[in-house]
């Protein structure tokens, strides 16, 4: 079972390593010593914490879709040629590019500012996990 070190978690949850100190002070998440006496999280429940402190944003569409994977953000730059562009979203931390015809970006008005929804299917998310060091 992989665990976490302070400065990991710290890492992966954009917060100082304080804040992570802070959260095991207040019993939000239980740390041990590992095997070099350093404070470790283990990733199962490190993953259960990640889930219960997630704050997506609603959803404004209001449609009902089989894709639960939705990310809401703000248009930040559009590229577009004749036929095709490229759409960038800002979903919080996460930067999500897309590409789609130049007509549906003139059909739905995307523009830098413009209010959108990242709708991704998981059947094409590619996961990846580090190599080793």
């Amino acid at each position: 079972m992989p665990q976490y070190r302070i400065s990991e978690i710290a890492g992966l949850f954009a917060v100082s390593d304080d804040t992570v100190r802070r959260w095991l002070d207040a019993g939000q998440l239980a740390a041990e010593r590992d095997a070099s006496g350093r404070l470790a999280v283990d990733g199962a429940a490190l993953a259960r914490f990640s889930r219960e402190q997630a704050q997506a944003t609603p959803d404004p569409s209001g449609v009902g879709r089989s894709a639960r994977n939705r990310m809401v953000g703000l248009v930040t730059e559009v590229v577009s040629d004749t036929v095709m562009s490229q759409v960038e979203i800002q979903c919080g931390p996460h930067r999500v590019v897309s590409l789609m015809s130049t007509e549906a970006v003139r059909d739905l008005e995307l523009e830098p500012g413009a209010l959108a929804v990242a709708v991704i299917k998981s059947t094409n998310v590619v996961v990846e996990t580090p190599g080793e060091s």
